[in-house]
C-alpha cells in the first residue's frame, strides 16, 4: 500500500511515542466508524481506503502502520458478552514503547472524540484500567502493568487533588478551551463527581460561562466545554464503544 508508506513517512523522525500518538491520531481524525458494518470494514483496506472501519479493520490498520514504523503491535480481541448487552467481540491492540506493554484501543478514542477534539482515554493503557470496560482476551497478551505513561498521567492532565481541577477549570473558562482530564484522586464515586462537578461550574459562574461536562466513568476521564450562551447546564455519560459518533 502506498498510502502506508506515504503516511509513515510523516512520522519517522518521530520517537517511538510520537508515532503511536501519529498512528492514533490519524485513525481517529480520518477514520469514521461504519454501524452499518460492510464487509471491509472489517479489513485494512476500510480504515485506510474507504476512510470507514469497525473495531476490527481499525486495529489491523493500527497493526500495519506500527509495523511500518518499527513499533511491536498485536491485535487483541475480547470475547462477546451478551448479557451485558455487548453483542460482537471487540478488538484493539496491545503495543511495546520504549520496551514496555500498553493497550491502545484507537476504536473507543475514535467513538468518544468529537468537534475536533481528539481522545486520548485509551492510550498506553494498564491491565487494570483497560479491563473496566473491555471483556475479558480471547488469547494471551503480555501484560500490561505500567501505569505512569497513561496519555492523561503523562500530559500532567490526571489530578489528584480537587483544587487542581478547579485552577484548570478556571483556566479553560477563561480561555474558551476544552478541558479534558483524568481523575486520580481515588474511585470516581457518584460523591466525588458531585463535588467535581461544584467546581467546574464555579469556576464556569466566576467567568459568567456554563459548564457543558461529559463523562467516561469506567476510564476515569471528564471533557468540560464552557459555553456564552444562556444554556442549561448538562452533564452527559459518554459510553466508549463502538459506533457511537455520528
Amino acid at each position: 500500500l502506498s498510502r502506508v508508506k506515504k503516511l509513515a513517512r510523516q512520522a519517522e523522525k518521530l520517537d517511538e511515542n510520537g508515532r503511536e500518538l501519529f498512528i492514533h491520531d490519524f485513525i481517529v481524525n480520518h477514520v469514521k466508524y461504519d454501524k452499518l458494518k460492510k464487509e471491509y470494514s472489517h479489513e485494512i483496506i476500510g480504515a485506510l481506503g474507504n476512510g470507514v472501519a469497525v473495531c476490527e479493520g481499525i486495529a489491523k490498520a493500527v497493526k500495519l502502520l506500527c509495523d511500518e514504523l518499527g513499533i511491536w503491535c498485536i491485535v487483541a480481541l475480547s470475547e462477546a458478552n451478551p448479557e451485558k448487552g455487548i453483542k460482537y467481540r471487540h478488538a484493539w491492540n496491545v503495543v511495546r514503547i520504549d520496551g514496555t506493554y500498553y493497550h491502545l484501543d484507537a476504536t473507543f478514542d475514535n467513538t468518544l472524540s468529537k468537534d475536533d477534539t481528539v481522545r486520548y482515554d485509551y492510550v498506553n493503557l494498564a491491565d487494570k484500567q483497560i479491563f473496566r470496560d473491555h471483556e475479558p482476551l480471547i488469547a494471551p497478551a503480555p501484560h500490561c502493568g505500567d501505569h505512569e505513561h497513561f496519555y492523561y498521567k503523562e500530559k500532567k492532565l490526571s489530578f489528584t487533588k480537587k483544587e487542581d481541577v478547579y485552577k484548570r477549570s478556571l483556566q479553560a473558562a477563561k480561555k474558551g478551551r476544552v478541558l479534558i482530564f483524568h481523575w486520580r484522586g481515588g474511585y470516581l464515586t457518584k460523591e466525588v463527581l458531585k463535588e467535581l462537578l461544584e467546581l467546574i461550574r464555579k469556576a464556569g459562574d466566576e467567568k459568567d460561562k456554563t459548564a457543558m461536562v461529559s463523562i467516561n466513568w469506567p476510564q476515569a476521564v471528564i471533557r468540560v466545554q464552557y459555553t456564552d450562551m444562556q444554556v442549561q447546564e448538562s452533564v452527559t455519560i459518554e459510553e466508549a464503544n463502538e459506533g457511537e459518533k455520528e
